[in-house]
């Protein structure tokens, strides 16, 4: 047990030059994937919807919030969340950036609704309403709902002229990153992502995919490009149930990491500080988040990673990661060369990235024992799939207003709805009340 014990506890200031290199390594673990959201967002939408330097300081921005709203005990980082590319994406088809910011902004306002709800009733309610059956369905449509973007970006797509110096970039991409996954040791295991796409970058400089120029015009300072609502743009609700139902998803994988954090800090942070006061911070960073134009918050598994491996688990750390990470977003030059960052350098680390997100749905039903020997359970995970991937949609318009929800958020909310209302078959009730009188006995 003595070897497992945090070297620092939350609330421990650690030496300045040892802060600074544990606060540098934070930021390094949630560079890649906080990144890579706006990318390939903006990517699939054709368009700018996010930008790098705004998600960068709405991710620090966020972790200080959530800092201060579990004042001070729980030492997670905040990033962009991948669940929401697929829903930004739509949601910007529909409504625009209007559509698309006010979206976010309504997903932090459920998230502190539930935190306000789940203070003074507790969370068994969140259980019943979010199994594991509803969840692992779910986070399988974010990942494979991605595939054909990164095929697309890859240059592999039906009737696409191949380019070979894409698809060499694209496999230097891949093969590094999954052979640093497979088998990386330390620290360079919790980055995989960032490895294969600094490796796929200087490939491509190698072939002369990069084009330069945009980091030579740069300025060194530059402030990001916030979107602020009624100065930007009029908020608008007509993509709200595109990305809303997409909360669900992430209120799980909240639960899911601070588990995993008070395993390895050994405190229960889901009692304290709490779920209400976890789910609260992460909320209304993501509120502040649409506020400024950036992407829904998250909490990040490679920062619980950092700690597990560092054995430091201070939130001074996180919170100097944070301010770093505000930074960045400062730095015009930083900032220019990311976005030299070439399609297939982001296709070939896509197309791992998506497949981890999709198996990592399959491993939420294997964990739990999703049993699928039960015909509710089949139901359930096969009305969600093929109406998330399959490209359903319903429309309701009433006079000047229309709704539209489709994809993953249809298929969440019959998802739902299907577990809750699907009766039990007779042998599952007649075994469950056998099991009930033996335990009594």
């Amino acid at each position: 047990m003595e070897e497992n014990k945090m070297v620092l506890d939350v609330n421990e200031k650690p030496q300045i030059a040892k802060w600074i290199i544990l606060a540098i390594q934070h930021v390094f673990a949630m560079f890649g994937a906080t990144i890579l959201v706006p990318i390939l967002v903006n990517s699939g939408a054709g368009e700018t919807v996010l930008t790098i330097p705004v998600a960068l300081v709405t991710s620090g921005i966020g972790t200080l919030i959530y800092i201060l709203c579990t004042r001070g005990k729980s030492p997670v980082y905040l990033g962009s969340s991948f669940a929401f590319i697929a829903p930004l994406i739509a949601a910007y088809a529909k409504g625009g950036i209007s559509g698309a910011m006010t979206g976010i902004m309504v997903v932090g306002l459920i998230y502190i609704i539930f935190a306000t709800v789940i203070k003074f009733t507790g969370k068994k309610w969140l259980d019943k309403l979010l199994p594991p059956v509803v969840i692992g369905p779910m986070i399988m449509i974010i990942g494979l709902g991605l595939a054909p973007s990164a095929i697309s970006q890859i240059g592999l797509g039906t009737g696409t002229e191949i380019e070979w110096k894409g698809v060499f970039v694209a496999f230097v991409s891949f093969l590094v990153t999954a052979i640093v996954a497979a088998r990386g040791k330390g620290f360079l295991k919790i980055i995989p992502f960032l490895v294969g796409i600094v490796t796929g970058y200087i490939a491509a400089v190698c072939v002369g995919l990069v084009d330069f120029t945009p980091v030579i015009e740069a300025a060194f300072f530059s402030m990001p490009q916030f979107m602020i609502p009624f100065v930007s743009y009029t908020p608008s609700f007509s993509a709200i149930l595109t990305i809303a139902p997409i909360a669900l998803v992430t209120m799980a994988e909240h639960i899911g990491d601070h588990k995993a954090l008070s395993t390895i800090i050994q405190k229960d942070l889901l009692k304290e500080p709490g779920l209400d006061k976890t789910l609260l911070g992460d909320g209304v960073a993501t509120f502040v988040a649409g506020i400024l134009g950036g992407p829904a918050n998250t909490t990040y598994g490679e920062n619980t990673s950092v700690v597990g491996m560092t054995k430091v688990a201070s939130v001074w750390v996180i919170g100097l990661a944070a301010i770093f990470a505000i930074c960045l977003g400062f730095l015009g030059k930083f900032a220019a060369l990311v976005s030299t960052i070439p399609n297939a350098v982001l296709g070939g680390v896509s197309l791992l990235l998506y497949g981890f997100i999709a198996v990592n749905g399959l491993k939420v039903l294997i964990q739990n024992q999703v049993d699928f020997e039960k015909t509710k359970n089949v139901i359930v995970a096969s009305a969600m799939l093929v109406l998330g991937l399959g490209g359903a949609a319903i429309s309701i318009v009433s006079g000047d207003l229309s709704v539209t929800i489709s994809g993953m958020s249809l298929a969440a909310i019959i998802g739902i709805l299907i577990n809750l209302f699907l009766p039990e078959e007779k042998e599952e009730k007649k075994k469950e009340t056998e099991e009930k009188i033996e335990a009594k006995v």
